[in-house]
């Protein structure tokens, strides 16, 4: 069995699990998730924890229930206290608006960018340079941040472009004669 299947997941008072079949459904404060049990795992309730444990001995399974419980883990997680991710724009006249359920970018191209956000995630600037991207799904909240990223990568000479704030880029010498 996996080692990180065989601690609980611990349920907030304010949240509600329920286990139904194939299926689990988070409910919280900040929203409701639902995720598709696979076969190889077993989850039951025991009052105020859930706890993962392999359907049978192959190793499909024992991975399988790691996994779970980390994603009922990240459920619980999500819709108690959400996930954030932040990105800040380096360059000139890089900038970003956020317009309800959009993002307005100016990244040196020759055109505006406009990301519109999926459901359930939400997006702030608190300045041109900086994105707060918030939603309960882990998942969703990272590709989301990581499509806005795409549209400039930083680059290795001058570090300009969308970075996430925690992100080192190492800065490259420039060729000399």
């Amino acid at each position: 069995m996996s080692r990180v299947a065989k601690n609980p997941v611990v349920i907030p008072a304010k949240v509600e699990v329920t286990v139904s079949g194939d299926s689990i459904v988070v409910s919280g404060p900040l929203g409701k998730i639902s995720q598709s049990v696979s076969s190889d795992v077993t989850l039951t309730r025991d009052g105020d924890s859930i706890q993962v444990a392999a359907a049978n001995d192959s190793q499909q399974s024992r991975a399988m229930s790691g996994t779970m419980r980390a994603l009922v883990a990240n459920m619980v997680h999500g819709v108690s206290q959400g996930f954030t991710k932040k990105l800040s724009l380096i360059g000139v006249g890089y900038k970003a608006q956020a317009q309800g359920a959009a993002l307005n970018l100016d990244l040196g191209y020759s055109h505006p960018i406009n990301h519109k956000m999926p459901a359930g995630v939400t997006v702030e600037t608190p300045s041109q340079t900086e994105i707060v991207i918030k939603g309960v799904d882990k998942q969703v909240v990272g590709q989301v941040a990581a499509q806005i990223r795409a549209y400039r990568e930083p680059e290795p000479y001058k570090g300009k472009g969308v970075r996430y704030a925690d992100e080192v880029v190492v800065i490259k010498e420039t060729k000399k004669k």
